[in-house]
């Protein structure tokens, strides 16, 4: 386990594989599967998850960072997206107007665009990302939590990325009660809580809390029928990505100053790991706990929410406290992926 801190409460294209998969069908690589225990439907009540904390402590690993205020980001990895899906720059189409009617129309449009470099800012926006996006609540050792994840493009169209420390407690637990609401947004659940029914991440993150390999997916159940990216579509996953492209983060971050009841986001350029002790990308994100397993999404078009997944939020160093780290998504979570959206 290297010295991190996981934040709780914080060009190979994939190939889907379609069908439910048989007991005589193993794992793509080195995967480790748990079937999920449902989550009771009165289990998360508004109370329920008003008191759901980002976790302080796990398994071994050193506490959470204390609260941070103010900090400058850059968010992490580069673009692949999944077979049929090209990723283009955005293209800004029409006659250019000359007129001061036009002029003035343009200075609107650009001053109600998001920041494309933030340290932390509430994502007002609007479009996919924040239907896709939401935030997790699960109980782990008897404890209730709180994360952050979005909702994938999948072959079983059910598939949710996170953390994988939301997910499973390095090498003890699995989550309990694990439930995903898309589009959360100051208590509100427009879309319901999809729970989980089957729970997947890499082997070195089960057998020892590998960060380099801090990945969880999840396959929910349908809500009344309907699958989860029915409900709220998803995001593109991209595998391999060229490092050091803009990306922007996003998540429900829950410690002060935050209180976890409103999407942020951190966008930027990222940087490896300056201590060498894994391979992730570091953003300058003030993001706090909560924001563990928010999706860092490169490519992104800020005018219609879309982007490729290329990692999650991870983890803050302690002497470090404004660099957020996702895992680089290679292989091993290529893996994961096929194995998951086949479940």
């Amino acid at each position: 386990m290297t010295p991190s801190l996981p934040m709780l409460a914080v060009t190979a294209l994939a190939a889907g594989l379609l069908g439910a998969p048989s007991p005589e069908v193993p794992p793509l690589g080195d995967v480790v599967e748990h079937v999920a225990g449902h989550a009771s439907g009165i289990y998360w009540t508004p109370q329920r998850m008003a008191r759901a904390v980002p976790v302080k402590l796990l398994g071994g690993t050193p506490p959470v960072l204390p609260p941070v205020v103010g900090a400058a980001l850059t968010p992490a990895a580069g673009s692949a997206l999944v077979p049929g899906h090209t990723m283009r720059p955005v293209a800004r189409t029409g006659t250019t107007r000359t007129t001061q009617a036009g002029r003035t129309d343009r200075t609107r449009q650009a001053a109600a665009m998001p920041p494309a470099t933030t340290s932390g800012t509430r994502w007002a926006a609007g479009g996919s990302v924040t239907r896709t996006t939401g935030r997790v609540f699960l109980t782990l050792n008897g404890v209730d939590f709180s994360c952050s994840a979005s909702a994938v493009r999948s072959a079983n169209r059910d598939l949710v990325v996170t953390a994988g420390h939301c997910v499973k407690d390095g090498a003890g637990a699995w989550a309990e009660n694990w439930t995903f609401v898309p589009g959360y947004d100051e208590g509100r659940q427009p879309y319901g809580g999809f729970p989980a029914r089957r729970m997947f991440v890499a082997g070195p993150w089960s057998r020892s809390g590998d960060d380099d390999y801090d990945v969880g997916m999840v396959a929910v159940d349908d809500l009344d029928g309907q699958h989860l990216t029915d409900a709220v579509g998803g995001q593109p996953i991209g595998f391999y990505p060229p490092r050091g492209r803009r990306t922007y983060g996003f998540g429900f971050p829950a410690d002060p100053p935050y209180d976890g009841e409103r999407l942020l986001y951190c966008a930027g350029v990222p940087h490896g790991d300056p201590q060498g002790q894994t391979r992730d990308q570091g953003l300058r994100c003030n993001l706090t706990a909560g924001a563990s397993g928010g999706p860092w999404l490169s490519g992104f078009d800020p005018a219609s929410g879309r982007g490729t997944l290329t990692s999650v939020s991870s983890f803050k160093y302690s002497n470090d406290h404004r660099t957020m780290y996702g895992p680089y998504f290679g292989q091993a979570v290529r893996d994961l992926y096929r194995t998951a959206e086949r479940a």
